[in-house]
């Protein structure tokens, strides 16, 4: 099995679906994987939503666990640029996080975990998802 980027969805699904058996996939999922890579720009998705829609202490929580558990990859001047080339290709109304994910998984050659129709669309970028 190819190395892991986790995209925001699936911290997400991990954090807010309700069905028990996606949760139970999904952390069996992380179990699993030796390595585990999640963007910054994760950090920053997650936290906002977590900070907006459950309060600040729950957002430094989660933020915590995804240092933890997650080997975190930067956003470089490569990812940066690469991220420009595939939301100019994208479109306008492409995501600027989905941009840098992409470009992360793309440049480290990383599948990404994620059900993101955004992400799946942009070529050469290897998708799987539960």
């Amino acid at each position: 099995m190819s190395e892991t980027l986790y995209d925001t969805r699936f911290f997400l699904e991990l954090y807010g679906s309700k069905g028990a058996d996606i949760k139970r996939k999904l952390r069996s999922e992380v179990e699993t994987q030796k390595r585990r890579y999640a963007s910054t720009i994760t950090i920053h998705e997650i936290y906002r939503i977590t900070l907006r829609n459950e309060g600040r202490e729950l957002a430094k929580i989660r933020k915590a666990a995804i240092e933890r558990d997650f080997e975190l990859i930067d956003i470089d001047s490569d990812i940066a640029a690469e991220a420009a080339e595939i939301k100019v290709a994208q479109g306008r109304d492409f995501p600027l996080a989905d941009a840098i994910i992409s470009a992360t998984g793309l440049l480290r050659k990383l599948t990404c975990l994620t059900d993101d129709e955004h992400i799946k669309a942009v070529p050469r970028i290897k998708t799987r998802w539960l």
